[in-house]
């Protein structure tokens, strides 16, 4: 292909990216360093109550937003360096913690950031070899099912993955909350009664369940189309071989199908780490959060009306920076691969 050519074609990409990815990310990380309040102004007040001969008047010195001329309150931005990741990171309050009595891993799961930070990983570690492993299970069941069946399974299979994410997390959490059908039906089985979201490990197992049964469609849809393009000559050699069924899996079918699975692994990683929509169906906010809450967290207008835009953006450049070293792994192997083949 000419350079020509190849330029013409790859320029809207380029375009679109540097748009709507490169220069939003290059603007977060600029308001990272910066913070924008209000001016404020201090005014004098006179205060008169009556007296016997005369008034008594008292002086009162107030600070109140200053107005800008044509209306509205008067901002100013200030450049304050890593004031807004040291407020996030609390560094202080993580040496306290590890200083003797200073309570360890406990009293640094307090802080919003680690607290969110430790449910981010754990979801997204543990969901991620479900969803392959599920994912992986379902596509073989329906390849090796008879064809009459295999249209109403795949339909079946993806039905989870259509409903919207919001809108099966709260379907779930019906389900368990109160006297939802699932807990009453719990609470006749065990003679007790049941309050699934009244403990936060009993609320992150339900959210990591609706994740997995959301997510394995995908892979398995993935997964199924994969397993049409098998070799049949490589198979049919291993049974005469006398390779047994898990042997064909392993020795055959896997390798096959490696590429796809890191391809899965790597959709599901930039997913799950961004985990937001389990924290708002779940209500779980009072147990566990995200860091991608966090962040909106931060964009939440106080009672003064005021966000914090540095610290959101703080926060949304740490859940990257997090994002890119869980990724790293698979990318390397990518790489790798890559360089064997050539």
């Amino acid at each position: 292909m000419k350079p020509g050519t190849f330029a013409a074609f790859v320029a809207p990409s380029v375009v679109l990216m540097i748009l709507f990815i490169a220069g939003p990310l290059v603007s977060v990380l600029v308001q990272s360093f910066y913070v924008t309040r209000q001016v404020f102004e201090t005014t004098t007040v006179e205060n008169c109550t009556p007296g016997f001969l005369a008034p008594v008047c008292t002086t009162e010195a107030r600070s109140r937003p200053k107005q800008k001329p044509g209306g509205g309150v008067e901002t100013e931005t200030v450049f304050v360096g890593f004031e807004a990741y040291r407020l996030l990171l609390q560094p202080d309050a993580v040496a306290a913690a590890f200083a003797p009595g200073g309570g360890g891993f406990e009293r640094l799961l307090t802080i919003d950031f680690y607290k969110a930070l430790r449910f981010t990983l754990t979801f997204t570690l543990i969901t991620l070899p479900l969803v392959i492993g599920l994912g992986l299970a379902i596509a073989l069941a329906v390849d090796a099912a008879a064809k009459r069946l295999r249209g109403v399974l795949i339909f079946a299979s993806l039905l989870p993955f259509i409903i919207t994410p919001v809108i099966g997390a709260l379907a779930i959490r019906w389900l368990f909350i109160g006297d939802g059908i699932l807990t009453a039906a719990l609470e006749a089985i065990l003679q007790r009664d049941i309050a699934l979201f009244a403990e936060g490990w009993t609320i992150e197992i339900l959210m990591l369940f609706y994740r997995v049964w959301h997510v394995a469609p995908f892979a398995f849809v993935v997964f199924y189309a994969a397993l049409q393009t098998v070799d049949q000559d490589t198979l049919e050699s291993a049974i005469i071989d006398g390779a047994s069924r898990t042997e064909r899996l392993r020795y055959v079918v896997i390798p096959h199908l490696m590429p796809l699975i890191v391809f899965v692994a790597l959709i599901h990683l930039m997913d799950s780490y961004r985990v937001f929509e389990e924290v708002i169906g779940f209500s779980s906010q009072a147990h566990r959060i995200s860091l991608q809450w966090l962040t909106f967290s931060f964009l939440m207008p106080d009672e003064t009306g005021n966000r914090s835009i540095s610290r959101a953006s703080a926060s949304s450049m740490l859940t990257m920076v997090g994002i890119i070293i869980l990724l790293i792994p698979l990318l390397m192997r990518t790489w790798r691969d890559h360089r064997r083949k050539r």
